[in-house]
């Protein structure tokens, strides 16, 4: 079947080995998503999914148990050829397979930045075990270039909960608590990824206009998200079943237009702090010492302390944190 072009996006009814290595250039992406095959034979995915087989569009293609091992480590291999230096790579795997596919990664120069656990709702229920209600999400990046990660695109770091944590830093743990999307009577793929999990991962590690690429399409999710946070996007997927009827949907949509996820967002409150970044002055450094005493004699505790100091100083709280710490190693 020909390529499909939606808004300037081109996607490939291909194996994304062959197609990659025919239409994607070394170094052209910024961003791979993907949740490749999980090594289980589709009849039984339904176990891991709990849905209704008859919205589940047929021609789900799995990947023999012996053959798994060498099918990772060579669309991996190209995955890593196409991305740019700094660009990054999110892998999400079950247990099944989870050890072909670091055995693959650590093959390659791609280097370890998080291993995510994201944590779904409705694991696979058993009677004679715990219940499995996990799966894994490897983010590697290619080294040789700055790796893009916004740090304040979803929340900003003086954002706090009502008991004065940070929601950035818990927007940044490595522990993802997201609930699998159901979307009744609509036709689906066997397995996708929630739009709520893909908007994360597409916010933090990549800007509008970025090219992302899905090794595997399935349902077209990344590839829907992607467009709706204004960013290029292509890929492959070898069922021309679910290629016809995905590309077709999503042509045809109404609502399915470039950045039309954007006004959705929230936004993150973001404080400009005028010297962030900037090496201390004698002068600041006089200043902290003054003032830190000064409050501390004054009853007020470390943190409230820190945040004032930040305000005053134009810092932010790592910084002054560690200011601090170097100043008490003095005393």
């Amino acid at each position: 079947m020909k390529p499909a072009e939606i808004y300037g996006n081109v996607f490939y009814n291909e194996d994304c080995i062959t197609g990659a290595a025919t239409h994607i250039p070394d170094g052209s992406v910024d961003l791979i998503i993907t949740d490749p095959p999980y090594g289980i034979k589709g009849d039984k995915l339904h176990q891991h999914y709990n849905r209704n087989e008859k919205f589940v569009i047929d021609g789900y293609v799995e990947i023999p148990e012996d053959k798994y091992a060498d099918f990772s480590l060579t669309w991996i291999k190209e995955a890593e050829r196409i991305l740019k230096p700094g660009g990054s790579i999110y892998i999400v795997s079950g247990y099944t397979n989870l050890y072909h596919i670091l055995h693959a990664l650590y093959q390659t120069n791609l280097e370890e930045i998080n291993h995510i656990i994201w944590k779904y709702n409705f694991g696979v229920y058993t009677k004679t075990k715990y219940v499995s209600s996990h799966y894994h999400i490897l983010y590697y990046q290619k080294p040789g270039k700055r790796r893009t990660f916004n740090l304040e695109s979803r929340y900003g770091t003086c954002e706090k909960t009502e008991d004065g944590r940070s929601l950035n830093y818990r927007d940044r743990e490595d522990v993802w608590i997201i609930n699998r999307e159901y979307k009744p009577g609509k036709i689906k793929n066997k397995n996708e990824l929630p739009y709520k999990l893909l908007k994360k991962i597409i916010q933090y590690s990549s800007n509008e206009g970025d090219l992302v690429c899905d090794m595997f399409l399935g349902g077209f999710s990344t590839a829907t998200v992607a467009i709706g946070l204004n960013r290029r996007c292509t890929g492959f997927e070898i069922s021309e079943t679910m290629f016809r009827a995905k590309t077709r949907e999503i042509g045809q949509s109404s609502v399915i237009k470039p950045g039309f996820m954007i006004p959705e967002l929230r936004k993150p409150i973001i404080k400009n702090l005028e010297n962030q970044g900037n090496s201390w002055t004698s002068h600041e450094e006089d200043y902290l010492f003054t003032r830190y005493r000064e409050l501390r004699q004054s009853g007020q505790n470390k943190k409230d302390i820190i945040e004032i100091i930040g305000e005053e100083l134009g810092r932010g709280r790592w910084s002054i944190e560690k200011a601090i710490k170097k100043m008490e190693k003095k005393d």
